[in-house]
């Protein structure tokens, strides 16, 4: 779909209402990671560099509608301005006379962050007054939080039909990646899907298997197919009662083309902790007393051999239980192929997710991705297909 950047508006002495997502861990009144507000900056810059006076609008925490002062965004007003390296100003309301008054009085070069938007239960109902009280303080609407652009909120999907709206860098970045990787990519195209359980992701892989060429499984959903193929799976993390629904997701795959990628070997357990004795037996081995922890090496060579093919990469989940060695091995090193691959430009590589995006790190592999999303609900709801109110919004 088309939406508007930067690029396409006039900012030069516009009141710039612009929705982040800088909902970042504190500990002991410290931000313990800055990353959300790194990713901001190009577009403050961008917006300051046209002459706009960016106005931040964004959530913290859950407060459901009260006001609750540990989650108020003046606790990281200071890690704001020294991220974006300009003074920073902050209203103790996002609406009416506070917040009126503090855009009225913020100068050129500064930015204001106006106080927690879910402070109001307008925010989270979408309430169509809050929303023009949002509206009331700017002259233009910028969305550059991909990561909240799943939920229909006030300051998310309700202002961008009330102002002049476009995309911040951020948010163009997500939406270039994700278009790129399922809407037109280039392929063959590979998915990478894992993590604990089928039943979290069954629309992921219902809209996967009409988009991609190779969906490869991994984790305990791995385990899930694997019984319903008749395969022992010992005392694995499993959902037995989700075999049909396995077997109706294979047989969509083989209609479309698509072919799934199950573990050929596996290295089970007797125990679920760091460095348990462990060995590696075909897939069909499992014995009855241990547990499935990861894919085997001959897995991760089929996995290799596919992405030295494939064109385009989607990846969401771990191979195995990534969190404890030695069964963090076959997501690392299938991560690492990936990154070499992509850094060598044989492959565009789009990752997203909360456990992948810490498993990648693990692996000393996201650097080389050509594109990693920040975003957890957001992005899986975009591969499943769903359309985003945030994002629609700016359509």
């Amino acid at each position: 779909m088309a939406w508007k950047t930067l690029d396409d508006m006039d900012l030069s002495g516009k009141v710039v209402l612009t929705r982040v997502d800088i909902n970042v861990p504190v500990k002991d009144g410290k931000v313990t990671d800055a990353t959300r507000i790194e990713r901001i900056k190009p577009t403050i810059d961008d917006i300051l560099a046209k002459g706009g006076k960016p106005v931040l609008m964004a959530h913290f925490g859950r407060p459901k509608g009260q006001v609750v002062p540990d989650m108020s965004l003046g606790l990281i007003k200071d890690a704001v301005a020294d991220v974006l390296g300009v003074p920073v100003k902050f209203a103790s309301d996002c609406i009416g006379g506070p917040a009126k008054e503090a855009v009225a009085e913020l100068g050129e070069g500064e930015v204001l962050l106006l106080e927690n938007t879910r402070f109001h239960k307008g925010e989270t109902d979408n309430d169509g007054q809050f929303a023009a009280s949002l509206a009331a303080l700017g002259d233009v609407y910028v969305n550059d939080a991909f990561s909240a652009a799943h939920r229909a909120h006030g300051s998310t999907e309700g202002v961008a039909k009330l102002l002049p709206s476009c995309a911040g860098r951020l948010m163009q970045a997500e939406l270039s990646a994700l278009e790129g990787a399922l809407s037109t990519p280039e392929r063959p195209v590979v998915a990478v899907v894992g993590g604990a359980k089928v039943s979290t992701k069954l629309d992921l892989l219902g809209n996967l298997v009409r988009k991609v060429d190779y969906l490869v499984i991994g984790g305990g959903m791995a385990n899930t197919f694997l019984a319903a193929e008749g395969v022992d799976v010992g005392k694995s993390l499993c959902e037995h009662d989700l075999a049909e629904t396995a077997r109706e997701i294979t047989k969509k795959a083989g209609e479309a083309g698509c072919e799934i990628v199950l573990p050929v070997d596996v290295v089970v357990a007797r125990e679920f902790k760091a460095n348990a004795e462990n060995e590696t037996v075909p897939t069909t081995e499992c014995p009855a007393d241990a547990m499935i922890l990861d894919a085997g090496p001959k897995s991760v060579e089929k996995i290799s051999a596919i992405l030295e093919e494939a064109k385009t990469l989607i990846w969401n989940g771990p191979l195995g239980a990534f969190e404890i060695e030695p069964f963090d091995a076959a997501t690392n090193a299938a991560a690492k192929k990936a990154a070499e691959l992509s850094k060598a430009g044989k492959l565009v590589s789009v990752a997203g997710g909360g456990d992948t995006v810490a498993a990648l790190n693990k692996a000393g592999a996201a650097d080389d991705f050509t594109y990693i999303s920040t975003a957890g609900g957001a992005f899986l709801e975009w591969m499943e297909g769903k359309d985003l109110p945030g994002v629609v919004a700016l359509g």
